[in-house]
This record gives structure tokens, C-alpha cells and sequence, in this order.
């Protein structure tokens, strides 16, 4: 690895230990239909957010309900002295992007085969609090 490479690798991490983060990675979703959950709590605090994935009739909303949940305990171990309550947690950030696709055969008419393409997605949430940027700007 070069100099360069390395500097900006050890920057970028430097950078992640103050940001809570959580990543699930190969969730066995099509990423359009964990899209379609993940917009619904886009930008929401995180009590209205958890409340609207434990409510939701889609699969998808039990596997972010569980990745909130991640987020929220990354947060507090990085924050220890805080109150969840008092920060004003929200969703800052949501991306879904495609994962590993597994492609199967499946038998067509005539002695012909289609190709069944398996989709997985990878979803990153990123968490704000209103108080720490509020105390940095002072």
C-alpha cells in the first residue's frame, strides 16, 4: 500500500470513530424492496423511526428494525456520558446498495432454461444528534 493510500485509509477511520454507524451486509432482500422501507424512515428521530419498522407488514422492516436498533447501541458505546433522549437522534443517512446476487436455472419450455437472478443488498444507517452539533457550533 502507498503512502498516499495509507494516509487518506487512516483519515477516513479517524473519521468513522466519531460517527455512529451500523452496516448489514448480504441481506437476502432485492435492494428495491429495501428501498422502499428504508425511505419511510429516512431523516425521522429514532423513537418515530423504530416505531414506524415495528409497525410495517414488510419483511424488510424487521431486518432495519434490528439495524436501528445496532446504530443506537454504537452510538451509546461511543458516547457513554450522554443521554439518548436529550441528543435528539435521528437518521442522518440510509444508503441501500446492491449486494452479491446468486444466479440459479430454472426450467423453460422447449428444453430452454431461464436465469433466476437471487438479489442481496448491503444497508448503511448513519445517526445525527442535534445537541452535539448545536455544542460544536458554540
Amino acid at each position: 500500500m502507498g503512502v498516499r493510500k495509507r494516509e487518506t485509509a487512516d483519515a477516513r477511520k479517524e473519521a468513522n470513530k466519531s460517527i455512529a454507524f451500523a452496516k448489514l451486509n448480504n441481506c437476502p432482500t432485492s435492494p428495491r424492496k429495501m428501498r422502499l422501507v428504508a425511505d419511510l424512515v429516512r431523516g425521522q428521530k429514532v423513537e418515530r423511526a423504530l416505531n414506524i419498522l415495528r409497525f410495517s407488514s414488510k419483511e424488510a422492516s424487521r431486518k432495519l428494525e434490528k439495524l436501528v436498533l445496532s446504530v443506537i447501541a454504537n452510538w451509546q458505546a461511543k458516547n457513554p456520558d450522554a443521554n439518548m433522549e436529550e441528543a435528539g437522534l435521528f437518521v442522518k443517512t440510509i444508503t441501500v446498495d446492491g449486494g452479491m446476487m446468486l444466479k440459479r436455472l430454472r426450467p423453460a419450455p422447449q428444453g430452454r432454461a431461464h436465469r433466476i437472478r437471487k438479489r442481496s443488498n448491503h444497508v448503511t444507517i448513519v445517526l445525527g444528534s442535534t445537541i452535539i452539533n448545536n455544542t460544536e457550533a458554540i
